[in-house]
């Protein structure tokens, strides 16, 4: 499902980035007043009533795979795909899918206050989820939007992900101008620029060819990343070679087993500033009783992490104010 390309009609400036996807579904109201009036028997006055009231699922309005009468459409003049009606026939569902958390809930309730509420223009969803659901939907919305046989995309999906993973760096500004992402082994944390070129740490970049792996790798054999085309095998060798996995403390040797661990890693630290700004005092605090066990400290891996999948509600605000527009034109043609 393709994310909308009109300029917003929203203020979505308070969400941190990476953390609302916006859907823009089309459907067919000459399929729907047909079925009300031809089929059904109704008269166009009742058929109104009845569509003017309706609202798709959120499944039908995020499924990449739809049905009549909703379909998608990057055109700027769109035909119904079943019965060929022009677009005056044709409304628009805009819908916004916030993810739920202490990121954004506050953002979220002073959006919604601004929203009207007269002639349920707008509808609010929420669906309960998870952290490692909510990551597959974003790595598939991805790879629908990303034209991958154009190599840019590896820089684009890469801000994109280090967006999520970082909200609070205004990194459009840091990848303006950048056209390439190395692997660094200057720093051990964060990011630096040099000339035209962006070098990661290696666990940064680590989880930005990961990302690139999982969004490309149902495109064709194996994943497109910064590293090339590699297969499962490869990925893991090369995470595996520039510490990533023993960073994430995943020591696992079979490739399903490490790439389920990774998956569930990325997944559980969704709120990446936040977690590692919580853990921060906590890391203080443990100094000293860690140089008390110095003598066993540098023979000692790291602990594997205990990772579960974080219970996680979903908000849809669907935009209904096309369609109600719409409705009144079409029922206007049909009461003529």
């Amino acid at each position: 499902m393709a994310t909308t390309k009109q300029k917003r009609e929203l203020d979505l400036s308070e969400f941190p980035r990476g953390s609302v996807t916006e859907f823009t579904t089309l459907v067919c109201l000459a399929c729907i007043f047909d079925i009300f009036t031809k089929q059904l028997g109704l008269a166009a006055r009742t058929a109104f009533s009845e569509i003017k009231r309706h609202t798709p699922t959120v499944e039908e309005l995020t499924s990449r795979q739809t049905m009549r009468p909703y379909f998608d459409s990057d055109e700027k003049s769109p035909h119904c795909p079943y019965c060929g009606s022009a677009k005056r026939w044709l409304a628009r569902f805009d819908t916004y899918c916030i993810e739920g958390g202490k990121t954004t809930d506050a953002a979220r309730r002073n959006f919604l206050k601004k929203l009207p509420t007269a002639a349920d223009q707008f509808l609010v969803i929420e669906k309960k989820s998870d952290s490692r659901a909510v990551l597959f939907e974003w790595l598939d919305t991805l790879g629908v939007n990303l034209d991958l046989n154009d190599p840019s995309w590896l820089l684009e999906v890469t801000r994109m992900y280090l967006e999520r993973r970082d909200p609070k760096t205004n990194w459009e500004e840091v990848f303006e101008g950048a056209t390439a992402v190395r692997r660094s082994s200057r720093i051990a944390e964060g990011w630096e620029r040099d000339g035209s070129r962006l070098f990661l740490a290696p666990s940064l970049y680590g989880e930005a060819i990961l990302i690139q792996y999982l969004v490309s790798r149902s495109h064709a054999h194996g994943g497109l990343t910064l590293e090339g085309r590699i297969t499962l095998m490869e990925l893991i060798r090369r995470l595996r070679y520039i510490g990533y996995l023993e960073h994430v403390g995943i020591t696992e040797r079979d490739p399903g087993e490490v790439i389920e661990k990774l998956i569930d890693h990325l997944a559980a630290k969704r709120e990446w500033y936040r977690v590692e700004a919580e853990e921060k005092p906590a890391k203080k605090k443990a100094k000293k009783a860690a140089e008390k066990s110095s003598k066993k400290k540098s023979s000692e891996r790291p602990e594997p992490d205990v990772i579960e999948a974080e219970a996680m509600k979903l908000h849809y605000v669907i935009d209904r104010r096309d369609f109600l527009e719409k409705v009144k034109s079409v029922y206007a043609s049909y009461a003529a």
